[in-house]
């Protein structure tokens, strides 16, 4: 198992985290999680709403939850910022992913949420787990259609592979923090790439 592998206690965490959301109705926390997306990850939702624009509204939204549920998990725990995603690392991962797909004899067969490929389970083997049970129960208690699931969860993984690949180095990501030509942020400032530390204690470190 990598190193970089995020642990079953961050996906409970941030299965619960999203439950309490969820229960609460906190819209307010909703728009901010997803202000805070758009802003460091404006490719992984690019790459999300494809889906919509290929397969309608409701198999958009669910790619586009189960997206943000992922980068959260990779997000939570972490001291910095995640490395944003870029578009070729996107198209690299879903070759990653398409490749090693293609070695799952009988892939079409099986059920939506066993839909991955060993290889890419290895790298996070925890955040596959949550996955599959998720999408599973979501199956089972009609929230989503077979169909839906079995067309999300390729994109699904790509994100996972993406994210990966980023924070491993495999592949890279474009480190966030302040921008070129932009002001300085004072030592004790709240660093702008919006990890709520001090400039100092972050992106600032010299």
């Amino acid at each position: 198992m990598s190193s970089h592998a995020v642990t079953t206690e961050l996906v409970e965490k941030t299965i619960l985290a999203f439950t309490r959301l969820d229960e609460r109705g906190d819209k307010k926390a909703m728009n901010k999680l997803a202000q805070r997306l758009q802003k460091e990850q404006p490719n992984l939702l690019q790459f999300a709403a494809a889906v919509r624009n290929e397969h309608g509204d409701a198999v958009g939204e669910a790619a586009v939850f189960y997206a943000t549920l992922m980068w959260a998990m990779f997000d939570r725990g972490r001291e910095e910022t995640l490395p944003r995603l870029t578009s070729q690392n996107l198209a690299e991962a879903d070759k990653v992913v398409t490749e090693a797909l293609a070695t799952v004899e009988g892939l079409a067969e099986k059920e939506p949420h066993e839909r991955v490929a060993p290889a890419l389970v290895k790298t996070q083997p925890h955040i596959y787990a949550k996955l599959h049970e998720l999408l599973a129960e979501d199956i089972k208690e009609a929230a989503m259609t077979p169909e839906t699931a079995a067309t999300i969860i390729k994109p699904t993984e790509v994100v996972i592979e993406a994210f990966d690949a980023a924070i491993s180095g495999r592949r890279a990501g474009e480190r966030q923090g302040t921008q070129a030509g932009s002001v300085k942020p004072g030592r004790n400032d709240q660093c702008p790439c919006g990890s709520g530390k001090k400039y100092k204690k972050c992106h600032g470190v010299v």
